[in-house]
C-alpha cells in the first residue's frame, strides 16, 4: 500500500517520512539532532513546585525513556510538552522549551496545532465511544482535507502502522470499546499518527497491559522510532533498558542523570542513579 499524502492548511504533508537507515542502533542517539530543547524549565501546582530547573534535549527519531519513583516530574514534564497541564487549575511553568522554532509554553501557541504535532498516548487506553474505522478517522478529519477515498487509505495505513490492522480489518465499523486492553492501546496509537505527528508521548503505556499486549507494544515502540521522536514514560526498568535509545532519571522534580541508556544502566555517572535501576531504592 502506499502511503497517504493528504493536504492540511494549503501544504501537502506525508505522514510516514522515509525511515532512517536501519544500521542506525540506540548508541547513535548522542549524534542525532534535538526534537525537543528543554531549559531551565521549572512547573508548580499551586505552591508545590513539581519541577526544578529541567534541562534537556530530546534526540530526533529516537525513544527517550523518564524513569524516577512516583511523582518525582516526569509526567508533569511529559505534558508539558503539549500543554496537557493547561487544563490544571493552578498548574503554571517557567523556562522554555522548543520544537524546532516553536515554543511550546508561550501563551500565543496555536494548542489545536500543537497536539497535532505532539500526540500523546496515556497509561489507560481511551478510545472514543465511536468506530475503530472513527476513531482513527478523527484527527484527519479535523486537521486535514482529504476527500473520502483519501481517508480511507489514511485509516488504513495508521492502523497498519501501528500494528493492529490485520485484527480489525473485518470490523472496521464495529465499536472500539469491543476491542481488547492490547488493540485499544495500539489503536489509541494509530488515532495518534495518524495526523503526522513530529513526537509521540507515551505515558506508563503499557502499565495497564498483560504481557503479550506490552510485548507487541514495546514492538511497535521499536518500529515507530524508525520515523517519530518518541518519549516513554516508565517504571519498568527492563522496559526503559529493551525500548528507549536514550534515559532521563528524575528525583523529586529534578533531574538527576540523562544520557545513552546502555551507559545509563551499566555504568551511571551517579550513585543515586545507580541505587535507582538497580532497585536498591524506588
Amino acid at each position: 500500500m502506499l502511503e497517504p499524502t493528504v493536504t492540511m492548511q494549503e501544504k501537502t504533508i506525508t505522514p510516514a517520512p522515509l525511515p532512517r537507515s536501519p544500521q542506525e542502533t540506540p548508541q547513535s542517539a548522542a549524534a542525532s539532532a534535538a526534537a525537543i530543547r528543554v531549559s531551565e524549565l521549572s512547573s508548580w501546582y499551586g505552591d508545590f513546585q513539581a519541577l526544578h530547573s529541567i534541562s534537556l534535549n530530546v534526540p530526533e527519531r529516537r525513544v527517550t525513556a523518564f524513569i524516577g519513583p512516583s511523582g518525582c516530574g516526569k509526567s508533569t514534564l511529559l505534558r508539558w510538552f503539549n500543554r496537557m497541564n493547561d487544563t490544571i487549575a493552578g498548574a503554571r511553568c517557567t523556562g522554555t522549551a522548543m520544537l524546532g522554532e516553536l515554543d511550546l509554553l508561550a501563551r500565543s501557541t496555536d494548542v489545536v496545532d500543537l497536539r497535532r504535532r505532539i500526540g500523546i498516548v496515556f497509561q489507560k487506553p481511551n478510545p472514543f465511544p465511536k468506530s475503530i474505522f472513527e476513531n482513527v478517522a478523527f484527527g484527519p478529519r479535523l486537521h486535514m482535507r482529504c476527500s473520502k477515498s483519501e481517508l480511507q487509505d489514511l485509516v488504513e495505513w495508521a492502523l497498519r502502522k501501528a500494528a493492529v490492522w490485520d485484527e480489525v480489518k473485518d470490523r472496521l465499523h464495529a465499536p472500539a470499546l469491543g476491542l481488547s486492553g492490547g488493540q485499544q492501546q495500539r489503536l489509541c496509537i494509530a488515532r495518534a499518527i495518524a495526523v503526522g505527528p513530529e513526537v509521540l508521548l507515551m505515558d506508563e503505556p503499557c502499565s495497564a497491559l498483560d504481557p503479550a499486549s506490552t510485548l507487541a507494544v514495546e514492538d511497535l515502540i521499536f518500529e515507530l522510532r524508525q520515523q517519530y521522536t518518541i518519549i516513554i514514560v516508565t517504571h519498568n526498568m527492563q522496559q526503559a533498558a529493551r525500548c528507549s535509545d536514550q534515559t532521563a532519571f528524575f528525583y523529586e522534580g529534578r533531574l538527576v542523570e540523562v544520557g545513552p541508556t546502555e551507559q545509563v544502566f551499566t555504568k551511571p555517572a551517579r550513585k543515586q542513579t545507580e541505587d535507582y535501576v538497580t532497585g536498591k531504592f524506588g
